[in-house]
């Protein structure tokens, strides 16, 4: 019963939510640019509102860049109309287009190897729909300019290390633990097959940028067969592993920017401070405490949305 009542709770804060977000089609229209660099995300219909906001406020923030959308297969022509109208007619590629090679299916893998297709020739930022950009980002153009990738961080400890020091810490995983801890621990072997791969950040593939020309759908490829011949095609296909690679990519090409998690974090229920430049709202507690309604009545705000801050 208590399950059943925490679910119906959340649902209508998240129609609660979706009916304040409508505000966001009153902020003005996007002028994008094709200037080398791409917010890539993907999405479907009923994440719409959300990824506006999420795309708007950052788009903002770094005044340049256009927009490139991933369909999950559910997006509609009145959906495609308004992401046309706002965001600068964005290009929009088929979930069904992806060709996977050796790497999984669904998990967000279409995701990864479109921005992999996609940095041969352009700075690739992963956008999450869920995240709210609500003040200056110097570190991510920062990034940009210097031709290097970033990552949002798992948490506050995440740090760049050697793969050595993630087996060391990983040195017992329990057979029913999450894909991410199990190919976390096994990454030294992989490093010795692969030994550019000698590095590892546990970052968050919600926010993360891939500077032009980088590695690309090889690395992936040969990361997930090493993967299925040491943990199985099954386990290899949970969701997370995409994060794992996503955070492999990053952390092995020259000097990662580590995003201050004081100021880009995941909110976890907890309070965060009046700095921050960006929120991911992780789905486990995106609705409590009613923090991404204020956060994204904040970023509307600021685009100018009708009542956005009433």
């Amino acid at each position: 019963m208590i399950d059943l009542a925490d679910r119906a709770l959340r649902k209508l804060r998240e129609l609660q939510f979706n009916r304040d977000a409508r505000a966001i089609l009153a902020t003005s229209p996007v002028r994008a640019a094709d200037d080398g660099v791409v917010l890539f995300s993907m999405i479907g219909t009923r994440v719409v509102l959300p990824y506006l906001i999420a795309a708007k406020s950052l788009h903002a923030q770094l005044g340049k860049g256009r927009f490139v959308i991933l369909d999950d297969g559910t997006l509609t022509v009145e959906d495609r109309a308004v992401l046309a109208a706002h965001l600068d007619r964005p290009e929009i590629l088929a979930i069904g287009d992806v060709e996977l090679g050796d790497c999984p299916r669904g998990g967000c893998w279409e995701r990864l190897l479109t921005l992999l297709a996609l940095r041969r020739d352009n700075y690739v930022i992963q956008l999450d729909s869920d995240t709210v950009t609500l003040g200056p980002v110097p570190e991510v153009l920062a990034a940009i300019d210097a031709g290097r990738g970033f990552t949002l961080l798992g948490g506050i400890d995440a740090e760049l290390v050697p793969v050595e020091a993630i087996a060391a810490h990983l040195s017992s995983v329990p057979a029913d633990a999450h894909v991410q801890p199990k190919i976390e621990a096994l990454l030294a072997e992989v490093a010795r097959r692969q030994p550019q791969l000698s590095h590892y950040v546990r970052g968050c593939a919600g926010f993360a940028g891939f500077a032009p020309g980088g590695m690309g759908r090889e690395i992936a490829d040969a990361f997930s067969r090493e993967a299925i011949a040491l943990l199985g095609k099954q386990v290899w296909s949970e969701w997370g592993s995409e994060q794992v690679m996503s955070n492999v990519i990053v952390a092995n090409e020259g000097e990662p920017v580590l995003l201050p998690y004081d100021r880009y974090l995941n909110f976890w229920n907890e309070p965060y401070g009046d700095d921050a430049a960006l929120v991911h709202f992780v789905g486990t507690y995106r609705y409590h405490r009613g923090a991404y309604a204020r956060a994204s009545r904040q970023a509307m705000a600021g685009l100018g949305a009708i009542r956005a801050a009433a």
